[in-house]
């Protein structure tokens, strides 16, 4: 049996800034080998020093990751295409059918508004939702074999 091929996928939320970086830092942390993660914003904005400090409480650096553009071209290059905000899914073009397609509408904890502590903790909420669907993502590759080079087994 041939080497598994990495499944490329691509995190998209609007700033690029906090669920998708957490999302990318997750699949690359628990995905390896599995998965080859990238996210992009449609409006990419700085990475939240929020994003950065709850994921390093769970062992996870993400501060070396970027903000990036999306891009119709990168998104059609791609396995599997996550929106984690309905704004990325209102504006996500349609992919090319090999291009398996998921949202999670998840809300935005750079609005949390309020104390550090509270707003941390909001972050803190939105991180460990985010790990659990990228843990359940995961084992649903895993239990249907999927590999980016034959992509017709998770549809």
């Amino acid at each position: 049996m041939p080497p598994r091929q990495p499944v490329r996928v691509l995190v998209v939320c609007t700033g690029n800034s906090a669920r998708s970086q957490m999302a990318e830092g997750f699949l690359r942390a628990h995905g390896s080998g599995l998965v080859e993660p990238a996210s992009a914003g449609m409006e990419p904005r700085s990475l939240n020093p929020h994003a950065v400090a709850v994921m390093a409480e769970k062992g996870i650096d993400i501060s070396h990751q970027l903000s990036k553009p999306f891009s119709e071209p990168l998104a059609g290059s791609m396995d599997c295409v996550i929106t984690v905000c309905g704004d990325a899914e209102a504006r996500c073009p349609v992919l090319p059918p090999s291009v398996r397609r998921l949202h999670w509408p998840l809300p935005d904890p750079a609005r949390a508004e309020g104390s550090e502590e509270h707003v941390r903790e909001v972050f803190r909420q939105s991180r460990d939702a985010i790990e659990r669907l990228v843990r359940e993502f995961l084992e649903t590759l895993k239990a249907a074999d999927y590999s980016g080079s034959s992509r017709s087994s998770v549809r």
